[in-house]
């Protein structure tokens, strides 16, 4: 963690290298000169400025949050819990600052938006690539999701290989499976590119698990982990609807999205959903 100093005069501290031929190593790996000129608004209203550097801390924690679920995904597939659980429990830490991040934005009046929301044109939040591998990781697969970027060749190509990769619930099962825990093979062998639909076979699993007098177990640990995740997924998808519904009502949203009326079904949809539902048979 990067440390900042006062003024070593006013408070008698040993004096820190000041002189450097270049930029300052600081600077070097953190890129703060470049983070701070991205900044670009399009209107002359004050407020989009907040509204810009938000949306652009969000894809940082975007960011991430995909780099955790990654590596949960490929420790998972390699039988490694604690490391596995370690990136999500990370995770849940930047999930809980990335839903801060409505803070800014969540009691916008419609004036307030309108008087910028011009600038955005045909800008939308769904045309994320990030938030899209975040989805994409969480089994809700769309390969219709790809077109937008269909002039970005590389985005393109990294949300593809997403699309038909397994995602953290898909390593998830497959490590039950291994464990000797049945996992239907319509589940574990399911076409990855497609969302993942609830099973009542893999719940009846979970609630066989959650049923272990041995709450310290490793695959009960796993699965509240997983859960941790989910519910703060579900308040992310809540926060951007209560502020979207505050700012605009039900218009139609940006980029030609339905607005509220889209956000309202996303929602209402449960992250690793028998994860929830097993509960009732435990």
């Amino acid at each position: 963690m990067s440390t900042f100093h006062p003024d070593p005069e006013a408070t008698g501290a040993e004096t820190p290298h000041l002189d450097f031929e270049g930029t300052t190593p600081y600077e070097d790996y953190v890129q703060a000169d470049v983070l701070t000129h991205l900044q670009h608004p399009l209107s002359d209203d004050p407020g989009e400025m907040v509204f810009l550097v938000t949306t652009q801390v969000m894809e940082l924690w975007f960011t991430v949050i995909v780099h955790e679920w990654e590596t949960a995904a490929h420790a998972l597939r390699e039988d490694r819990l604690t490391v596995a659980r370690d990136a999500l429990k990370r995770s849940v830490r930047e999930l809980e600052a990335l839903n801060a991040s409505w803070t800014p934005l969540a009691q916008l009046t419609p004036a307030q938006f309108n008087s910028y929301r011009g600038a955005l044109g045909e800008g939308s939040g769904f045309q994320s690539a990030m938030y899209r591998r975040m989805e994409f990781l969480l089994g809700e697969k769309s390969a219709s999701m790809l077109v937008p970027h269909r002039g970005a060749p590389r985005v393109h190509a990294e949300l593809e290989k997403a699309l038909s990769e397994p995602g953290l619930y898909d390593e998830t099962l497959a490590l039950l499976a291994r464990h000797g825990h049945p996992v239907p093979r319509s589940v574990l062998e399911r076409d990855l590119t497609q969302r993942y639909e609830p099973s009542s076979e893999v719940e009846a699993v979970w609630a066989e698990i959650y049923a272990n007098p041995d709450q310290n177990d490793e695959l009960v640990r796993l699965g509240e982990a997983l859960t941790d995740v989910a519910e703060l997924v579900w308040r992310w998808r809540n926060d951007h609807l209560v502020a979207t519904r505050r700012a605009m009502g039900s218009k139609t949203g940006t980029g030609g999205s339905a607005g509220v009326a889209w956000l309202e079904k996303r929602a209402m949809k449960n992250v690793f959903p028998e994860l929830w539902s097993a509960r009732s048979h435990v």
